[in-house]
């Protein structure tokens, strides 16, 4: 899967795909402080990082290269 990026601005949260994520989906997260979280897989595989309020963490530049959802 190539990485995707998705930026649902009502929320102002961007999700950045590393992988795909199966039906089993997230099975632990690692919170690295109150906003950036790491999900993972069951055997600790890297499926993607969520970003809480984006427009806080990110550069105006990389929101507007992140597709909208």
């Amino acid at each position: 899967m190539e990485m995707k990026t998705e930026f649902d601005r009502d929320a102002d949260v961007v999700y950045i795909y590393l992988s795909e994520i199966a039906d089993a989906g997230v099975k632990n997260t690692i919170s690295l402080n109150e906003e950036i979280n790491i999900d993972l897989d069951v055997n600790g595989k890297v499926l993607g990082i969520e970003i809480l309020e984006a427009s806080k963490n990110l550069s105006a530049n990389a929101l507007k290269s992140v597709n909208n959802i």
